[in-house]
């Protein structure tokens, strides 16, 4: 199944909405354009909202890393929301939580913009 990536925006702050499963190939490359394309137009706030991910491989979350990454040296914040048990875990046991800064909700992880 391919990865369904809808975008929107709440507050300032761009909302991707991912659905399906993050592997290499077309579905990594498409979350990586998505978030490269709101870099490029100086979007400084981005949500990944994780919460239809039914499936994560290396490749997945090395896109995750390179997404946070890009944002980050250009002055952008990433937030992960709304994480499955499963990711949570797959992401404590790589040390990536540590990385990424991780929200229970999309709402909170938009006001996490404002403070």
């Amino acid at each position: 199944m391919a990865l369904k990536v809808t975008q929107r925006e709440m507050d300032g702050v761009a909302v991707i909405a991912l659905e399906g499963r993050i592997v290499l190939g077309e579905e990594s490359n498409a979350l990586r354009e998505t978030v490269k394309g709101l870099l490029a137009k100086g979007q400084k706030k981005i949500v990944l909202n994780m919460d239809n991910v039914t499936y994560i491989d290396s490749a997945g979350l090395g896109t995750l890393v390179a997404s946070h990454h890009s944002a980050k040296s250009q002055g952008a914040g990433l937030r992960l929301s709304n994480l499955g048990s499963k990711f949570q875990e797959v992401l404590q046991v790589t040390k990536l939580l540590t990385v990424f800064d991780v929200y229970d909700s999309e709402a909170a992880a938009i006001r996490s913009f404002s403070t």
